[in-house]
Protein backbone atom coordinates (compact mmCIF):
# COMPACT_ATOMS: atom_id res chain seq x y z
CA UNK A 1 0.00 0.00 0.00
CA UNK A 2 1.31 3.52 -1.08
CA UNK A 3 1.35 6.69 1.00
CA UNK A 4 -1.31 8.49 -1.25
CA UNK A 5 -4.06 4.93 -0.06
CA UNK A 6 -2.44 4.85 3.58
CA UNK A 7 -3.43 8.67 4.02
CA UNK A 8 -6.65 8.11 1.62
CA UNK A 9 -7.59 4.96 4.31
CA UNK A 10 -7.69 7.67 7.57
CA UNK A 11 -9.64 10.46 5.56
CA UNK A 12 -11.91 7.73 4.87
CA UNK A 13 -12.28 6.79 8.31
CA UNK A 14 -12.63 10.27 9.45
CA UNK A 15 -15.29 11.06 7.05
CA UNK A 16 -17.28 8.03 7.79
CA UNK A 17 -17.94 9.45 11.32
CA UNK A 18 -20.22 12.08 9.40
CA UNK A 19 -21.42 9.58 7.54
CA UNK A 20 -19.90 10.19 4.61
CA UNK A 21 -18.59 7.49 2.02
CA UNK A 22 -15.39 8.76 0.59
CA UNK A 23 -15.33 5.53 -1.93
CA UNK A 24 -19.11 6.58 -3.32
CA UNK A 25 -17.65 10.19 -3.88
CA UNK A 26 -14.88 8.73 -5.71
CA UNK A 27 -16.72 6.89 -7.89
CA UNK A 28 -19.09 10.04 -8.61
CA UNK A 29 -16.21 11.79 -9.26
CA UNK A 30 -15.49 9.52 -12.54
CA UNK A 31 -18.93 10.31 -13.61
CA UNK A 32 -19.48 13.99 -13.64
CA UNK A 33 -18.20 15.94 -17.23
CA UNK A 34 -16.44 19.00 -16.85
CA UNK A 35 -16.25 20.49 -20.37
CA UNK A 36 -12.67 22.49 -20.44
CA UNK A 37 -12.90 25.55 -22.79
CA UNK A 38 -10.08 25.71 -25.29
CA UNK A 39 -9.59 29.33 -25.47
CA UNK A 40 -7.39 29.64 -22.61
CA UNK A 41 -4.25 28.18 -24.81
CA UNK A 42 -4.28 30.92 -27.49
CA UNK A 43 -6.10 33.88 -25.85
CA UNK A 44 -9.46 33.16 -27.99
CA UNK A 45 -7.25 34.00 -31.13
CA UNK A 46 -8.40 30.80 -33.20
CA UNK A 47 -7.34 29.26 -36.35
CA UNK A 48 -9.89 31.18 -38.92
CA UNK A 49 -7.73 34.87 -38.64
CA UNK A 50 -5.52 34.52 -35.85
CA UNK A 51 -4.06 38.17 -36.39
CA UNK A 52 -7.26 40.24 -36.29
CA UNK A 53 -7.42 40.38 -32.51
CA UNK A 54 -10.41 40.44 -30.02
CA UNK A 55 -13.31 42.51 -30.82
CA UNK A 56 -16.80 42.97 -29.07
CA UNK A 57 -16.57 42.94 -25.59
CA UNK A 58 -13.36 40.94 -25.42
CA UNK A 59 -10.20 41.00 -24.17
CA UNK A 60 -6.99 38.92 -23.32
CA UNK A 61 -4.32 40.71 -21.40
CA UNK A 62 -0.81 39.85 -20.14
CA UNK A 63 2.00 39.43 -22.32
CA UNK A 64 3.72 35.45 -21.41
CA UNK A 65 5.22 33.73 -24.02
CA UNK A 66 3.42 30.58 -23.84
CA UNK A 67 0.71 31.87 -26.36
CA UNK A 68 0.00 28.85 -28.89
CA UNK A 69 1.76 30.55 -32.24
CA UNK A 70 0.05 27.94 -34.53
CA UNK A 71 -2.15 25.14 -34.78
CA UNK A 72 -0.14 22.27 -34.03
CA UNK A 73 1.19 24.15 -30.72
CA UNK A 74 -2.01 24.55 -29.96
CA UNK A 75 -3.05 21.40 -30.14
CA UNK A 76 0.07 19.99 -28.61
CA UNK A 77 -0.26 22.56 -25.77
CA UNK A 78 -4.29 21.87 -25.34
CA UNK A 79 -3.24 18.25 -24.80
CA UNK A 80 -0.67 18.66 -22.74
CA UNK A 81 -2.84 20.71 -20.28
CA UNK A 82 -5.76 18.14 -20.50
CA UNK A 83 -3.51 15.24 -18.75
CA UNK A 84 -3.35 17.09 -15.99
CA UNK A 85 -6.97 16.93 -15.43
CA UNK A 86 -8.06 13.97 -13.86
CA UNK A 87 -11.42 12.65 -14.72
CA UNK A 88 -14.43 12.91 -17.25
CA UNK A 89 -13.62 15.61 -19.42
CA UNK A 90 -15.34 17.27 -22.49
CA UNK A 91 -13.64 20.34 -24.83
CA UNK A 92 -15.68 23.32 -25.37
CA UNK A 93 -14.45 24.92 -28.56
CA UNK A 94 -15.55 28.24 -30.23
CA UNK A 95 -16.73 28.34 -34.04
CA UNK A 96 -13.15 30.10 -34.87
CA UNK A 97 -11.35 26.92 -34.00
CA UNK A 98 -11.95 25.59 -37.64
CA UNK A 99 -10.04 23.65 -40.07
CA UNK A 100 -10.17 25.65 -43.09
CA UNK A 101 -8.49 23.48 -45.78
CA UNK A 102 -6.21 26.11 -46.50
CA UNK A 103 -8.59 28.83 -47.87
CA UNK A 104 -11.03 31.27 -45.84
CA UNK A 105 -14.60 29.64 -44.74
CA UNK A 106 -16.65 32.70 -43.40
CA UNK A 107 -18.90 31.94 -40.39
CA UNK A 108 -22.03 31.86 -42.36
CA UNK A 109 -20.68 28.76 -44.58
CA UNK A 110 -18.87 26.60 -41.56
CA UNK A 111 -19.65 23.18 -41.85
CA UNK A 112 -19.49 19.79 -39.66
CA UNK A 113 -16.10 18.98 -42.17
CA UNK A 114 -14.84 21.87 -40.63
CA UNK A 115 -14.64 20.20 -37.11
CA UNK A 116 -14.01 16.34 -38.03
CA UNK A 117 -10.66 16.49 -37.13
CA UNK A 118 -11.57 17.63 -32.98
CA UNK A 119 -14.28 14.76 -33.95
CA UNK A 120 -11.02 12.05 -34.32
CA UNK A 121 -9.08 14.09 -31.53
CA UNK A 122 -12.03 13.94 -29.08
CA UNK A 123 -12.39 9.96 -29.61
CA UNK A 124 -8.81 9.77 -29.42
CA UNK A 125 -8.88 11.74 -26.30
CA UNK A 126 -12.11 10.05 -24.53
CA UNK A 127 -13.53 13.84 -24.75
CA UNK A 128 -16.77 14.92 -25.28
CA UNK A 129 -17.31 17.94 -27.32
CA UNK A 130 -19.52 21.37 -26.75
CA UNK A 131 -19.57 24.25 -28.50
CA UNK A 132 -19.86 27.92 -29.11
CA UNK A 133 -21.11 29.94 -31.97
CA UNK A 134 -18.32 32.83 -32.15
CA UNK A 135 -20.84 36.17 -32.45
CA UNK A 136 -17.77 38.54 -32.12
CA UNK A 137 -14.18 39.56 -33.60
CA UNK A 138 -15.83 39.54 -36.71
CA UNK A 139 -16.41 42.97 -39.12
CA UNK A 140 -19.99 42.14 -39.49
CA UNK A 141 -19.51 42.47 -35.68
CA UNK A 142 -17.91 45.81 -35.43
CA UNK A 143 -20.65 47.86 -34.55
CA UNK A 144 -21.34 45.97 -31.54
CA UNK A 145 -24.69 44.32 -32.97
CA UNK A 146 -24.73 40.87 -34.77
CA UNK A 147 -28.23 39.02 -33.59
CA UNK A 148 -30.56 42.19 -32.47
CA UNK A 149 -29.08 44.47 -35.13
CA UNK A 150 -31.58 47.01 -37.27
CA UNK A 151 -29.81 46.12 -40.72
CA UNK A 152 -31.37 42.52 -42.16
CA UNK A 153 -28.64 41.37 -44.00
CA UNK A 154 -26.50 41.39 -40.57
CA UNK A 155 -28.91 39.83 -38.61
CA UNK A 156 -29.21 37.22 -41.67
CA UNK A 157 -25.61 36.67 -41.57
CA UNK A 158 -25.21 35.63 -37.99
CA UNK A 159 -28.90 33.62 -37.97
CA UNK A 160 -27.21 31.52 -41.01
CA UNK A 161 -24.31 31.28 -38.77
CA UNK A 162 -25.81 30.20 -35.61
CA UNK A 163 -28.26 27.50 -37.38
CA UNK A 164 -24.62 26.18 -39.06
CA UNK A 165 -23.34 25.94 -35.44
CA UNK A 166 -26.44 24.11 -34.23
CA UNK A 167 -25.87 21.28 -36.73
CA UNK A 168 -22.03 21.15 -35.77
CA UNK A 169 -23.36 20.81 -32.05
CA UNK A 170 -25.34 17.86 -33.06
CA UNK A 171 -22.70 15.89 -34.81
CA UNK A 172 -20.16 16.11 -32.21
CA UNK A 173 -23.34 14.65 -30.16
CA UNK A 174 -24.14 12.20 -32.67
CA UNK A 175 -20.71 11.04 -33.21
CA UNK A 176 -19.65 10.64 -29.47
CA UNK A 177 -22.51 9.47 -27.69
CA UNK A 178 -22.41 12.81 -25.24
CA UNK A 179 -25.03 15.61 -25.14
CA UNK A 180 -23.20 18.68 -26.88
CA UNK A 181 -24.19 21.75 -25.26
CA UNK A 182 -24.07 25.01 -28.33
CA UNK A 183 -23.75 28.09 -25.77
CA UNK A 184 -24.85 31.32 -27.75
CA UNK A 185 -22.93 34.56 -26.39
CA UNK A 186 -23.63 37.60 -28.06
CA UNK A 187 -22.06 40.86 -26.97
CA UNK A 188 -25.05 43.06 -28.93
CA UNK A 189 -25.20 46.56 -26.99
CA UNK A 190 -24.50 50.34 -26.59
CA UNK A 191 -21.63 52.05 -24.52
CA UNK A 192 -23.39 54.71 -23.75
CA UNK A 193 -27.05 56.01 -22.84
CA UNK A 194 -29.66 54.36 -24.44
CA UNK A 195 -33.25 55.28 -24.80
CA UNK A 196 -34.81 52.61 -27.11
CA UNK A 197 -33.97 49.41 -24.86
CA UNK A 198 -36.98 47.07 -26.19
CA UNK A 199 -36.93 47.16 -30.65
CA UNK A 200 -33.01 45.51 -29.73
CA UNK A 201 -34.64 42.73 -28.04
CA UNK A 202 -37.51 42.01 -30.13
CA UNK A 203 -35.03 42.07 -33.02
CA UNK A 204 -32.90 39.58 -30.93
CA UNK A 205 -35.89 37.11 -30.11
CA UNK A 206 -37.13 37.18 -33.72
CA UNK A 207 -33.52 36.01 -34.62
CA UNK A 208 -33.33 33.39 -31.57
CA UNK A 209 -36.64 31.77 -32.88
CA UNK A 210 -35.32 31.69 -36.94
CA UNK A 211 -31.68 29.79 -35.39
CA UNK A 212 -34.09 27.29 -32.89
CA UNK A 213 -36.82 26.84 -35.72
CA UNK A 214 -35.30 23.15 -36.63
CA UNK A 215 -35.96 20.75 -33.61
CA UNK A 216 -33.01 18.51 -32.86
CA UNK A 217 -32.78 15.66 -30.19
CA UNK A 218 -31.36 16.99 -26.70
CA UNK A 219 -29.74 13.95 -26.81
CA UNK A 220 -27.46 15.23 -28.94
CA UNK A 221 -27.42 19.21 -28.71
CA UNK A 222 -28.90 21.34 -26.21
CA UNK A 223 -28.80 25.37 -26.42
CA UNK A 224 -27.89 27.57 -24.28
CA UNK A 225 -27.93 31.36 -24.12
CA UNK A 226 -25.59 32.54 -22.09
CA UNK A 227 -26.26 36.48 -20.55
CA UNK A 228 -23.79 39.62 -19.34
CA UNK A 229 -24.26 42.33 -17.16
CA UNK A 230 -21.86 44.73 -19.81
CA UNK A 231 -19.11 44.19 -21.71
CA UNK A 232 -16.34 46.55 -22.51
CA UNK A 233 -17.01 49.15 -24.48
CA UNK A 234 -20.84 48.36 -23.74
CA UNK A 235 -21.25 49.43 -20.42
CA UNK A 236 -24.93 51.12 -20.74
CA UNK A 237 -26.72 48.42 -22.51
CA UNK A 238 -26.58 44.81 -23.27
CA UNK A 239 -29.63 43.11 -25.01
CA UNK A 240 -29.26 39.41 -23.83
CA UNK A 241 -29.48 40.13 -20.24
CA UNK A 242 -30.12 37.43 -17.62
CA UNK A 243 -33.85 38.50 -17.16
CA UNK A 244 -34.13 38.40 -21.10
CA UNK A 245 -33.17 34.85 -21.32
CA UNK A 246 -34.38 33.57 -19.08
CA UNK A 247 -37.53 34.24 -19.52
CA UNK A 248 -36.96 33.47 -23.65
CA UNK A 249 -35.85 29.84 -22.37
CA UNK A 250 -38.96 29.77 -19.53
CA UNK A 251 -41.19 30.55 -22.66
CA UNK A 252 -40.06 28.86 -25.59
CA UNK A 253 -39.43 26.03 -23.50
CA UNK A 254 -36.40 24.85 -26.50
CA UNK A 255 -33.27 26.37 -24.88
CA UNK A 256 -31.35 26.44 -21.88
CA UNK A 257 -29.46 29.92 -19.50
CA UNK A 258 -26.00 29.59 -19.18
CA UNK A 259 -24.66 31.44 -16.10
CA UNK A 260 -21.40 32.61 -16.18
CA UNK A 261 -19.80 33.53 -12.73
CA UNK A 262 -18.27 36.64 -13.75
CA UNK A 263 -21.73 38.61 -15.53
CA UNK A 264 -22.92 39.40 -12.63
CA UNK A 265 -23.31 42.42 -10.47
CA UNK A 266 -20.25 42.52 -7.86
CA UNK A 267 -22.94 41.73 -5.36
CA UNK A 268 -24.96 38.70 -6.90
CA UNK A 269 -23.90 35.63 -6.81
CA UNK A 270 -24.77 31.92 -9.67
CA UNK A 271 -24.72 29.72 -6.15
CA UNK A 272 -27.59 31.57 -4.80
CA UNK A 273 -29.19 31.52 -8.43
CA UNK A 274 -28.92 27.77 -9.41
CA UNK A 275 -32.16 26.49 -7.21
CA UNK A 276 -34.57 28.82 -8.79
CA UNK A 277 -33.86 27.05 -12.25
CA UNK A 278 -33.58 23.89 -10.70
CA UNK A 279 -37.08 23.77 -8.43
CA UNK A 280 -38.98 24.05 -11.88
CA UNK A 281 -37.26 20.91 -13.56
CA UNK A 282 -35.10 23.46 -15.61
CA UNK A 283 -31.40 22.23 -16.92
CA UNK A 284 -28.96 24.56 -16.83
CA UNK A 285 -25.15 25.54 -17.88
CA UNK A 286 -22.48 27.34 -15.65
CA UNK A 287 -19.36 29.00 -17.27
CA UNK A 288 -16.90 29.00 -13.60
CA UNK A 289 -14.52 32.31 -13.92
CA UNK A 290 -13.43 34.12 -10.98
CA UNK A 291 -14.39 37.50 -11.07
CA UNK A 292 -11.53 39.52 -9.07
CA UNK A 293 -12.95 42.39 -10.64
CA UNK A 294 -16.69 41.97 -12.44
CA UNK A 295 -15.60 40.03 -15.32
CA UNK A 296 -11.86 39.47 -15.32
CA UNK A 297 -11.90 36.19 -16.30
CA UNK A 298 -9.28 35.23 -13.86
CA UNK A 299 -8.16 31.22 -13.73
CA UNK A 300 -10.70 29.91 -11.17
CA UNK A 301 -8.85 28.58 -7.69
CA UNK A 302 -11.11 26.82 -5.23
CA UNK A 303 -12.83 30.08 -3.35
CA UNK A 304 -15.74 30.55 -1.77
CA UNK A 305 -17.93 30.73 -4.33
CA UNK A 306 -17.03 27.96 -6.68
CA UNK A 307 -17.74 25.56 -3.18
CA UNK A 308 -20.72 27.20 -2.99
CA UNK A 309 -22.17 26.69 -6.86
CA UNK A 310 -21.09 22.74 -6.20
CA UNK A 311 -22.67 22.56 -3.13
CA UNK A 312 -25.81 24.22 -3.80
CA UNK A 313 -25.42 21.43 -6.98
CA UNK A 314 -25.02 18.00 -4.71
CA UNK A 315 -27.31 19.24 -2.57
CA UNK A 316 -30.22 19.02 -5.44
CA UNK A 317 -28.71 16.13 -6.81
CA UNK A 318 -28.44 17.68 -9.49
CA UNK A 319 -25.05 17.28 -11.67
CA UNK A 320 -26.58 15.71 -14.21
CA UNK A 321 -29.38 18.74 -14.77
CA UNK A 322 -26.00 21.14 -14.57
CA UNK A 323 -23.54 21.40 -17.53
CA UNK A 324 -20.72 22.65 -15.87
CA UNK A 325 -17.92 24.41 -17.90
CA UNK A 326 -15.13 26.37 -17.63
CA UNK A 327 -14.78 29.94 -19.07
CA UNK A 328 -11.29 32.03 -18.20
CA UNK A 329 -8.61 33.10 -20.51
CA UNK A 330 -5.06 34.81 -18.82
CA UNK A 331 -2.29 35.54 -20.74
CA UNK A 332 0.03 37.24 -18.07
CA UNK A 333 1.14 33.47 -16.90
CA UNK A 334 1.99 30.07 -18.66
CA UNK A 335 -1.43 29.30 -20.33
CA UNK A 336 -0.67 25.43 -20.31
CA UNK A 337 -0.29 26.25 -16.62
CA UNK A 338 -3.26 28.06 -16.32
CA UNK A 339 -5.61 25.78 -18.25
CA UNK A 340 -5.06 23.27 -16.03
CA UNK A 341 -4.89 24.64 -12.69
CA UNK A 342 -7.99 26.13 -13.56
CA UNK A 343 -10.13 23.00 -14.91
CA UNK A 344 -8.45 21.18 -11.13
CA UNK A 345 -10.09 23.68 -9.03
CA UNK A 346 -13.43 23.14 -10.43
CA UNK A 347 -12.47 19.25 -9.93
CA UNK A 348 -11.64 19.98 -6.24
CA UNK A 349 -14.45 21.98 -5.87
CA UNK A 350 -16.86 19.17 -7.27
CA UNK A 351 -15.56 16.70 -4.80
CA UNK A 352 -15.41 18.98 -1.79
CA UNK A 353 -19.19 19.23 -2.25
CA UNK A 354 -19.74 15.54 -2.74
CA UNK A 355 -17.77 14.87 0.35
CA UNK A 356 -20.65 17.03 2.38
CA UNK A 357 -21.92 15.62 5.34
CA UNK A 358 -25.28 16.47 3.92
CA UNK A 359 -27.89 14.09 5.40
CA UNK A 360 -26.88 15.06 8.73
CA UNK A 361 -26.75 19.11 7.94
CA UNK A 362 -30.19 18.44 6.47
CA UNK A 363 -31.27 16.23 9.69
CA UNK A 364 -30.50 19.35 11.96
CA UNK A 365 -32.22 21.63 10.22
CA UNK A 366 -35.15 19.82 9.69
CA UNK A 367 -35.26 19.49 13.20
CA UNK A 368 -34.44 23.53 13.94
CA UNK A 369 -31.54 22.32 15.55
CA UNK A 370 -29.24 25.53 13.67
CA UNK A 371 -26.83 26.01 16.17
CA UNK A 372 -25.53 22.08 15.34
CA UNK A 373 -26.32 23.13 11.50
CA UNK A 374 -23.89 25.88 11.94
CA UNK A 375 -21.32 24.38 14.18
CA UNK A 376 -21.11 20.73 12.00
CA UNK A 377 -20.90 22.71 8.54
CA UNK A 378 -18.37 25.11 10.00
CA UNK A 379 -16.24 21.61 11.55
CA UNK A 380 -16.84 20.31 7.91
CA UNK A 381 -14.58 22.94 6.50
CA UNK A 382 -11.72 21.43 8.35
CA UNK A 383 -11.85 17.53 7.25
CA UNK A 384 -9.20 15.84 5.39
CA UNK A 385 -9.83 16.89 2.15
CA UNK A 386 -7.22 17.35 0.21
CA UNK A 387 -6.10 13.59 1.12
CA UNK A 388 -9.59 12.53 -0.70
CA UNK A 389 -8.71 14.69 -3.65
CA UNK A 390 -4.87 13.07 -3.80
CA UNK A 391 -6.47 9.36 -3.83
CA UNK A 392 -9.07 10.70 -7.00
CA UNK A 393 -5.70 11.85 -8.88
CA UNK A 394 -4.08 8.75 -8.05
CA UNK A 395 -6.57 6.77 -9.59
CA UNK A 396 -6.60 8.05 -12.78
CA UNK A 397 -2.41 8.23 -12.68
CA UNK A 398 -2.61 12.08 -12.79
CA UNK A 399 0.15 13.76 -10.62
CA UNK A 400 -1.51 15.63 -7.61
CA UNK A 401 1.59 17.66 -6.80
CA UNK A 402 4.09 18.64 -9.00
CA UNK A 403 2.81 18.64 -11.97
CA UNK A 404 3.56 22.25 -13.08
CA UNK A 405 6.93 21.75 -12.84
CA UNK A 406 6.33 19.24 -15.63
CA UNK A 407 4.85 21.64 -17.55
CA UNK A 408 6.97 24.83 -17.12
CA UNK A 409 9.89 22.10 -18.17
Amino acid sequence: MGKTEERYKIAKEIYGEYGVDTDKALSQMNEIPVSIHCWQIDDLSGFENPERGLSGGIQATGSDPSKAKNKEEFVQNLTQALKMVPGKNKLALHAIYLENFGRFVDRDAITPENFSFWVDYAKENSLGLDFNPTYFSHDKADDNFTLSSYDPEIRKFWIEHGKRCRKISEYFGRELGQTSVNNHWIPDGYKDYTVDKLTHRELLAESMDQILKEKIDWRYSIDSFESKLFGLGLESYTVGSHEFYTNYAAIRNNCIVCMDMGHFHPTETVSSKISSYLVFGRQMQLHVSRPVRWDSDHVVIVDDELKEVMLEIKRQNAFDRVHIGTDYFDGSINRIAAQALGARSVKKAILYALLEPTDLLERYEENGDLVRRLVYSEEEKMLPFGLVWDQFCEMNNVPFSGWVEKILK
